[in-house]
């Protein structure tokens, strides 16, 4: 499961790593939640790829009343291509997430310990909190009668790597630039291919520190929920 993450690169750094024309200026977001905003990249009409604000947690666009249905911020690869509310999505709608990292949390209730999970290596070799990756989503458009709009998306998951089987048995599908075209190319690409590309990050590809329990709460913000309060785990 992904239940919270992180976007805190420059936007210049994610327009050039995703490949997108449109020009976004967004803050860094060290806490990103269930019914956020949250920046997708998707295709475009003119073929290329735009990035688009939408709502954490899927609405599909078939649904009655919004009010009573309840989010869907993940969907598992293993049953995406049967379960009715993602069919749609991973048929004709899908999309990448930009992120820098996700939270992952381990202990009882009232005493958990957040993780946070991001690249081991950036690309000169160094550890790097702030690579940039790009999750598998899914997203849909929402219409009322009365005109109203919602844009939603969910995050697709997988089964952990080895990294991260001590944290949680899930994490989110994690794509290679390579794979970003055929990921995106709905009408060139069946879902079925598409689903193939879907896979467990490397086991050496990602690091997991112990962070502040303060990004317990929804509401905070702030570099410090990143910053390691003990020695790196894995």
């Amino acid at each position: 499961m992904c239940s919270r993450y992180n976007l805190t690169s420059p936007h210049e750094a994610v327009r050039a790593y995703f490949g997108y024309e449109n020009r976004h200026e967004f803050p860094p977001r060290y806490n990103i939640a269930p019914t956020d905003p949250a920046a997708i990249v998707r295709p475009a009409h003119n073929g290329r790829r735009e990035l688009w604000l939408v709502r954490w947690g899927l609405i599909p666009s078939w649904v009655k009343d919004p009010q009573s249905f309840s989010t869907l911020i993940n969907a598992r690869e293993e049953t995406i291509l049967e379960k009715p509310s993602f069919r749609g999505g991973i048929r004709h709608k899908r999309c990448l997430v930009p992120a820098t990292g996700f939270y992952e949390w381990t202990g009882p209730r009232g005493a958990k310990q957040p993780h946070h999970i991001h690249r081991s290596q950036n690309e000169n070799g160094g550890e790097s909190a702030g690579a940039l990756m790009a999750f598998a989503g899914i997203y849909d458009e929402w219409l009322g009668a009365d005109g109203s709009e919602i844009d939603t998306m969910a995050i697709i998951t997988v089964a952990a790597n080895r990294t991260l089987q001590a944290i949680h048995d899930r994490m989110p599908a994690i794509l290679a630039p390579e794979d970003f075209d055929a990921w995106l190319d709905v009408k060139g690409v069946e879902a079925r291919e598409a689903v193939e590309l879907l896979r467990p990050a490397d086991d050496n590809s990602l690091a997991v520190t112990e962070v502040s329990r303060a990004v317990n709460s929804p509401r905070a913000e702030g570099v410090e929920l990143i910053e390691p309060v003990g020695d790196r785990l894995l």
